[in-house]
């Protein structure tokens, strides 16, 4: 059963009306009528505007607005003076700021001056400990910047490429003709164990751990692929697994004493935790880059310039 409310048809023509006059107002009559509210007369307005225009065809100007909006916006309350009605000066206080501030606008458009916003998608890992000393340096030179971060879990290109994302910060063992990148980072593959399984000397034997879970990033991603091959190279095959999301997570469960695992880590001591230990894993040492990734055919972006620009250095 349909209910159908009395004022819906009623809406439905006072949406319709506004949506056809939003097309229907023209900009320089709109420009006109501000010039000669602003400078109170026609004559005033003609000689003030900063392109050739007469008064005559200003005068035609605010009159085909008037009827376009169907109100008086402009009374004479003199030989030459002309002052906005009611109607008018309502209007007025809507398009003053867009027409004090359409020049600053333009030119900030025209320089590239302005701040805009950047969406990143990053690991937690870059997130937490990469990112936030860049983003300090960014935000010191783009102050009034909008900034999203958004974990990544699964390393996809196309988040670029329909612009879900402006950087993505990741390992890409193969960038695509149409990705720039730049590398600026350094991962150092680590065995992680829990504090109370790390021997006094030397390593663990990666047999003697096979009796907890391998905690893994999640089971079919590139990274799982990664941490099994690694495994494989030495003869081991997990007997149970934990799959989690992120590097983060599988620290916190090594901590928690629930498994042991292969991370990656940006100090090539490997992660820091108070019931951890890290070791460095291959021979010799693996490592991989992590790069910023962008469109090349990507717009005119200052924010992505300055991030850019003031990317580290591995």
């Amino acid at each position: 059963m349909s209910v159908c409310c009395p004022l819906s048809k009623h809406c439905a023509n006072r949406l319709q009306t506004i949506v056809k006059l939003s097309y229907m107002i023209d900009l320089h009559r709109l420009a006109g009528f501000h010039l000669v509210a602003t400078e109170g007369g026609y004559a005033k307005a003609a000689r003030a505007a900063p392109y050739p225009i007469t008064h005559p065809a200003l005068h035609q100007q605010v009159r085909k607005l008037e009827t376009e909006i169907g109100a008086t916006l402009l009374e004479r309350v003199g030989k030459d003076r002309m002052q906005p009605t009611p109607a008018g000066e309502h209007l007025m206080q809507f398009i003053t700021p867009f027409f004090r501030d359409l020049p600053r606008v333009i030119n900030n458009v025209r320089t590239g001056d302005f701040d805009g916003s950047l969406t990143i998608h990053a690991e937690s890992l870059l997130i937490r400990q990469l990112l936030p000393s860049w983003l300090v340096m960014l935000r010191k030179k783009r102050p009034n910047a909008e900034l999203n971060l958004q974990g990544l879990i699964q390393v996809d290109l196309n988040i670029l490429r329909t612009g879900a994302a402006d950087v993505l910060l990741a390992h890409i063992p193969e960038v695509p003709d149409d990705i720039a990148t730049q590398v600026i980072a350094t991962m150092h593959a680590c065995l992680v164990v829990p504090r109370e399984r790390a021997p006094k000397r030397g390593r663990p034997k990666l047999e003697e751990l096979n009796d907890m879970p391998f905690l893994t990033y999640p089971i079919g991603s590139r990274q799982h692929a990664l941490q099994l091959r690694a495994l494989a190279m030495h003869g081991i095959t997990p007997t149970s697994a934990i799959g989690l999301d992120t590097a983060d997570t599988i620290l916190g469960y090594v901590e928690s004493g629930l498994g042991w695992s292969l991370v990656p880590s940006l100090d090539p001591d490997g992660p820091k935790g108070r019931r951890l230990t890290a070791y460095a894993w291959g021979k010799p040492r693996i490592t991989f880059p992590i790069v910023m990734a962008w469109r090349k055919d990507a717009p005119e972006h200052p924010m992505l310039d300055e991030m850019i620009a003031s990317a580290p250095t591995p």
